[in-house]
């Protein structure tokens, strides 16, 4: 019996062992390495002086980091606005018995499927002041008078490059919900209605607490990722104009492969691994209590 158990026991680690080495090296390792990385003035060859705590001080004592952690959590926070509204609505529009909502379905998640590469080119072309689709579209609607510079602008900046990651990001968020929706027993929905509740009555007491493991775990993911993106911000702004789009990932690459700062912006990106592990472990937290 013993010689049984033993045998299952070690047949069980042998089945989890590919994934905790893979685990162990794609993941660890490098939180492991960069941390270390972040304790040196090194540029990765010949020069390592170790500095300790030197560049996390200087960081959360600087102004220039604080800005950016300011603009990165501004950013993410109307991304996530952004990408609820629209994918909640577009879900729940999506939910009802309407012809050709499979095709509509198809192309509403379009967006998720281009490469971020390709999104940033083709918005960076579309806001362009001078042949731009979106200036000639807003002008021929009378909605404004000129040509508007909107990635060249302090205080539209943001704003615009908030706007292509909504797009890029809500069917993300609309497949998640349409998923959720579809799996609400409609038995529910008949004996609400049976009772005199209104559609909105239904939503509220039925259709959210319904949803809300999915909404929770999606807003997870979402904030995580938005909080560390790059790839659209870094094509479309390059962090500018006057740093107005400087979001902390940005920051990072120009410390790491502009000047060659790999110490310090190892650093930066270690303080931002610990933000995004805060805001899982405490909605995790929130999300168990609850």
């Amino acid at each position: 019996m013993k010689n049984n158990f033993s045998r299952k026991q070690t047949a069980g680690y042998g089945f989890i062992l590919p994934s905790a080495i893979m685990l162990l090296v794609l993941i660890a390792y490098p939180i492991i390495y960069g941390f270390y990385v972040s304790l040196f003035d090194t540029n990765l060859m010949n020069r390592w002086d170790f500095v300790g705590l030197k560049y996390y001080w200087e960081a959360i004592t600087t102004p220039d980091f604080l800005h950016s952690l300011l603009v990165t959590f501004s950013f993410t926070a109307m991304v996530l606005v952004g990408v609820f509204t629209i994918g909640i609505s577009l879900a729940l529009l999506l939910n009802m018995k309407l012809k050709g909502r499979t095709l509509f379905r198809v192309i509403l998640i379009l967006p998720y499927l281009f490469p971020e590469v390709v999104v940033a080119l083709l918005w960076k072309w579309l806001y362009d002041p001078i042949y731009g689709l979106v200036n000639n579209i807003l002008m021929s609607l009378h909605i404004i008078d000129q040509p508007v510079a909107w990635l060249s602008s302090t205080s539209l900046a943001l704003l615009a490059v908030a706007f292509v990651v909504i797009w890029k990001g809500y069917p993300l968020v609309l497949i998640f919900v349409l998923a959720g929706l579809q799996s609400i027993p409609e038995d529910l929905y008949e004996a609400a209605e049976i009772d005199g509740a209104t559609k909105w009555k239904q939503f509220i007491y039925i259709t959210l607490p319904s949803l809300k493991p999915v909404l929770q775990t999606t807003l997870i993911l979402e904030a995580v990722w938005w909080f560390k993106h790059f790839t659209i911000i870094q094509l479309l702004t390059n962090g500018g104009p006057v740093n107005s789009t400087s979001v902390v990932s940005v920051d990072i690459y120009k410390l790491a492969f502009s000047d060659f700062r790999f110490g310090q912006a190892s650093a930066l990106a270690f303080i931002v691994f610990l933000i995004c592990f805060l805001i899982s472990y405490v909605s995790r937290r929130l999300i168990s209590r609850d």
